[in-house]
C-alpha cells in the first residue's frame, strides 16, 4: 500500500481514535509528508516496509544540515516513531525500525551565522545577467535582508511585494503575516529579477503567482532552495556548510551586533516569544568574550 494511504489511516487514527487536537494532527501531517517526500526523492523508497534504519538516519542528518534545531528534529522524529508504531501495531509492516533510534539531544545550541564578509562574498559571487543568476541573487538577497524562513521564501507571491514602499509581506508559523523592509541590495536585485529574469521561468504562464520559479515554471520547494544555496555557497568557495537558516541567523546576529533593539529584531523575525529572539544575545556575548580575550591585557 502506498505510504500516502498509510499516512491517511494514521491521521484518521490519531484524530478520531486518539482524539488529538487539530493543530497536533496538522503538525503530524506536515512533518510526515516531508519525511515521505524525502524518502521518495532522495532515497528512492516508496513503501513503508522498505524503510530501514539507514534511511531514517540519513533523513535525520539532512534535517540537521538543513538547520533544524535539536528540539525540532526531536519533534519530527517523534512523529515518525508514532507513525511506524501504528503501522507495526496494525501489522501493516513486519518490523518497527524506529524502536531503537534515539532522539537528538536538546539544550542551548547557539545558532551559527556567516560573517558580514562571507555574506558579501556569497552574494557578490552571483553577478551574471543570466535568468538563473538574477533569480538566485534576488532569493539570497531577500533571505539575508529580511531574515526569512525557507518556507516563507518559497511561499512568497507577487502580491506580497510592496515594491514602491520597499516592503515584503511574508506568512510565517501559524499563518501569521508580518511586514519586513527591503534593503537597497535586496530591492535592486529583486527589480532586476522581475524586469529581466522571471519571465524566462514563467514562460508566458500569467496564472503562476509564486514569486520565485524553477526551471519548470513552478514554485520552489524548501529542498530546492536548500540545494540552490548549497551550490551557490560551493561556487563562492565558502568553507562553512551553509544552509538556509544560517542566512536568517546572520540577519539577526548582524542587526544585533550593529545596535538594533531585540524587540525590533523579534518583530522582523516573526518570533511570538522574545525569549526565542534572545538566543542572539548569547551569540553577541560570545563575540564580546572573544574581543575581551584578544585585547584585554589581563586576560
Amino acid at each position: 500500500m502506498p505510504m500516502q494511504d498509510l499516512l491517511r489511516q494514521f491521521l484518521d487514527h490519531i484524530a478520531y481514535e486518539r482524539g488529538l487536537s487539530d493543530n497536533t494532527c496538522v503538525a503530524y501531517e506536515r512533518d510526515l509528508y516531508d519525511f515521505i517526500e524525502y524518502l521518495r526523492e532522495d532515497r528512492s523508497v516508496n513503501s513503508a516496509g522498505s524503510v530501514g534504519r539507514d534511511d531514517i538516519s540519513a533523513w535525520m542528518e539532512s534535517q540537521r544540515k538543513f538547520g533544524f534545531s535539536a528540539a525540532t528534529r526531536r519533534r519530527h522524529l517523534f512523529a515518525v516513531k508514532a507513525f511506524f508504531a501504528f503501522l507495526a501495531a496494525e501489522r501493516l509492516i513486519d518490523t518497527n525500525v524506529t524502536e531503537s533510534i534515539r532522539s537528538p539531544e536538546t539544550g542551548l545550541r547557539l545558532p551559527r551565522s556567516l560573517s558580514e564578509k562571507n555574506i558579501m562574498i556569497l552574494l557578490e559571487s552571483i553577478s551574471g545577467d543570466r535568468s538563473h543568476d538574477l533569480r538566485d541573487r534576488a532569493m539570497l538577497e531577500l533571505f539575508y535582508a529580511c531574515g526569512l524562513r525557507v518556507s516563507e521564501l518559497a511561499g512568497l507571491r507577487l502580491n506580497d511585494l510592496g515594491v514602491d514602499e520597499r516592503l515584503v509581506r511574508c506568512t510565517g508559523k501559524g499563518g501569521k503575516s508580518r511586514i519586513v523592509p527591503l534593503g537597497t541590495g535586496a530591492y535592486d536585485a529583486l527589480l532586476r529579477y522581475l524586469d529581466a529574469g522571471r519571465d524566462f521561468f514563467a514562460r508566458g504562464n500569467a496564472d503562476e503567482q509564486k514569486l520565485f520559479l524553477t526551471q519548470r515554471g513552478s514554485g520552489f520547494t524548501r529542498q530546492g532552495i536548500f540545494k540552490m544555496l548549497v551550490q551557490r555557497a560551493r561556487n563562492a568557495l565558502l568553507k562553512e556548510h551553509v544552509h538556509p537558516h544560517m542566512l536568517r541567523h546572520s540577519f539577526a546576529t548582524h542587526l544585533l551586533a550593529n545596535g538594533a533593539p531585540v524587540r525590533v529584531i523579534q518583530e522582523m523575525l516573526g518570533h511570538a516569544d522574545i525569549a526565542t529572539t534572545q538566543i542572539y544575545t548569547h551569540v553577541n556575548h560570545r563575540q564580546i568574550k572573544g574581543v575581551h580575550a584578544r585585547f584585554h591585557p589581563r586576560h
